[in-house]
């Protein structure tokens, strides 16, 4: 077994006692108590990362690293923490003291071990790698989830702010309120449209006066909803509408 592959399989054995330390590391830099449970998660966590740490150093080259990293992280990523904060900051904000942590272990480790400075630096290049790539991955996974949640809540917002109102019989009221931009126009035509139909109405009146100024390509989208309404036979009165 070569230097390299001895400090690999050292790391790979002793990866929950190297997790325990760089936790309470960290730990005992907060003024405040951490529970148990997250603890518990942490060390589980640190544990699997160490023990990849350990197999992919000796890998033949980076690429094989992020790709072998990207496969371990959906299933040992531990981003629904992290998408529970607020900031991408949040995220990044450990890891300098992880990466200084591993470092220092890291290289007394290879010391221990025999190894050659430049087998060192081949280490901590590789477990370096792998922590840049680890947060690169983090702030695309918060991104998707924040992405993902702006959208249903942009959704949220487009069936809250378009109600249809029944004033009397075969009448009703569509009053906008707010920015009109593309997602939501075209939420009018997939989703308020179909509802307008079912109501058995003659005539609505779609209300402007409560949105804000409204663009050519929206005007345009307004326009298709007015065709797609006369065609099923209702009647549109806009009003509203604010000139610039």
């Amino acid at each position: 077994m070569n230097s390299i592959a001895s400090v690999a399989q050292y790391l790979i054995n002793n990866a929950e006692s190297l997790a325990t330390e760089v936790v309470y590391y960290n730990i005992n830099k907060l003024d405040f108590e951490v529970p148990k449970e997250i603890i518990k998660k942490a060390i589980i966590y640190q544990t699997e990362f160490i023990k990849y740490v350990g197999e992919a150093v000796t890998y033949h080259d980076e690429e094989q690293v992020r790709q072998g990293f990207v496969e371990w992280d959906k299933k040992h990523g531990q981003h629904e923490e992290a998408f529970l904060l607020t900031k991408v900051s949040d995220i990044v904000k450990p890891f300098p003291d992880i990466r200084l942590f591993f470092n220092k272990r890291f290289t007394a480790i290879s010391i221990e071990h025999n190894l050659s400075t430049e087998e060192i630096v081949t280490i901590n290049n590789r477990l370096n790698y792998i922590l840049d790539v680890n947060i690169v991955e983090s702030v695309l996974a918060y991104e998707s989830y924040t992405d993902k949640n702006n959208k249903k809540r942009q959704r949220e917002i487009n069936e809250l702010s378009a109600p249809i109102v029944p004033i009397q019989e075969g009448m009703a009221v569509l009053p906008l309120i707010g920015s009109i931009d593309t997602d939501r126009a075209e939420y009018l035509m997939s989703k308020v449209v179909p509802k307008i139909n079912q109501l058995s109405i003659e005539y609505l009146i779609i209300d402007f006066s409560g949105t804000v100024t409204i663009d050519s390509d929206i005007a345009s989208y307004v326009f298709n909803i007015n065709n797609v309404l006369r065609l099923l036979g209702i009647n549109v009165i806009v009003t509203g509408i604010r000139l610039i």
